[in-house]
């Protein structure tokens, strides 16, 4: 089989240091070329991930040009599908697309008499009701949780083939740190992930906190603070940025509650598995928890809220805790000693590898080729 996977033109793949898409992608293609599969990679130009052709509209990523006015960018996923869409017109020997550019993808491809398309839903499901609500039938999708696809519009669940559930590498590693007493909250720093419900919580346990990820692509503490004394600087009013002033930085104490940026490599992963528990606050119905899987593939039991896709990811009590409040929350917190990591790295293994998602795309593939 030979697919055309579809990362979109924001940001390489494997990404520099914080990427969803971009991370799944990086995770899926090496198993499924291992599997015997073809893959043209339609990315920028600056992608490191080994794959069979690389196609690219842009050198470098654009995720920075996101922040600027829809009229400055609007053309950008526009240049990058025209992109897709020349090399399917070229040639005859794609079997499939394999699609993860959000609306403009699926928009395009639709109209398009080429192969058939696998779109990957990755994000809420309530944005862009217009689209969702009348969604090209055309085209099959699958999302990242069933709690996700449980959300989304009519029209978009008649198109759905069902749920496939992130995976990580760390899955089949075995990736080990010396033992610390922090406890994590890692990924991008923003309302939706509950970072100052996590510090709230920690300061009133008394318990370190790391808080880990960029905000609104800002990596370091001297970039952040640049912004935040800059009233003129285009993300001063981003709300990410607001947030971290406004919320979460009355807790950053420099004693339990820090935030250290971004980080990535071995660093995040010594810092990550050395965690007595990775903090799930989230304050939205979460569609697929990547660092959720992460810290069970590194033995660190997951402690978070009862919304979206971490009851299908956390099972209660076995791989982590899971409850309804921030006072049953903390709670929870102070049990993490009764969690066996090793049963949070069996399941891991055996749920979320790279070789369960392939295998799972393989027979998604199998029935869209066949439609």
């Amino acid at each position: 089989m030979n697919v055309l996977v579809n990362a979109g033109p924001w940001l390489a793949v494997p990404p520099p240091g914080y990427g969803g898409i971009e991370n799944v992608v990086a995770t899926l293609v090496p198993a499924l070329r291992e599997r015997g599969v073809r893959v043209v990679l339609a990315s920028v130009g600056s992608s490191t991930l080994e794959v069979d052709e690389l196609i690219s509209a842009y050198d470098e990523g654009q995720f920075p040009h996101l922040q600027k006015p829809y009229n400055q960018v609007m053309g950008i996923a526009h240049a990058h599908q025209a992109r897709v869409v020349a090399e399917l017109r070229a040639r005859d020997d794609i079997d499939l697309v394999h699609d993860h550019l959000e609306v403009v993808g699926p928009a395009v491809l639709s109209a398009l008499a080429g192969p058939p398309v696998l779109h990957t839903l990755h994000w809420d499901l309530c944005k862009h009701p217009a689209f969702y609500g009348a969604f090209p039938q055309s085209i099959a999708v699958n999302g990242v949780s069933e709690s996700q696809l449980a959300r989304a519009p009519a029209a978009l669940r008649d198109a759905s083939l069902g749920a496939v559930h992130l995976a990580t590498p760390l899955a089949c590693q075995d990736v080990r740190a010396e033992p610390g007493e922090h406890l994590i909250v890692m990924g991008r720093v923003c309302h939706l992930k509950g970072q100052h419900v996590a510090a709230r919580i920690c300061q009133k346990l008394g318990l370190p906190l790391v808080l880990a990820g960029p905000v609104s692509g800002l990596q370091t503490r001297a970039e952040l603070d640049q912004v935040a004394q800059d009233p003129d600087h285009p993300l001063h009013g981003h709300p990410d940025v607001r947030y971290h002033l406004d919320q979460v930085s009355r807790y950053l104490d420099g004693d339990l509650v820090s935030w250290i940026g971004a980080v990535g490599g071995q660093a995040r992963d010594d810092l990550y598995a050395s965690a007595r528990a990775a903090l799930f606050p989230i304050q939205w119905d979460e569609p697929g928890g990547t660092a959720v899987v992460e810290a069970l593939a590194l033995g660190v039991p997951p402690v978070g809220l009862r919304r979206g896709c971490l009851p299908e990811i956390i099972e209660h009590g076995r791989t982590g805790f899971l409850t309804d409040t921030e006072e049953e929350l903390a709670e929870w917190v102070l049990r993490v000693g009764e969690l066996d990591p090793e049963e949070c790295r069996r399941e891991a293994r055996r749920r979320f590898s790279p070789s369960v998602m392939a295998e799972r795309y393989l027979e998604l593939y199998e029935t869209v080729s066949r439609r």
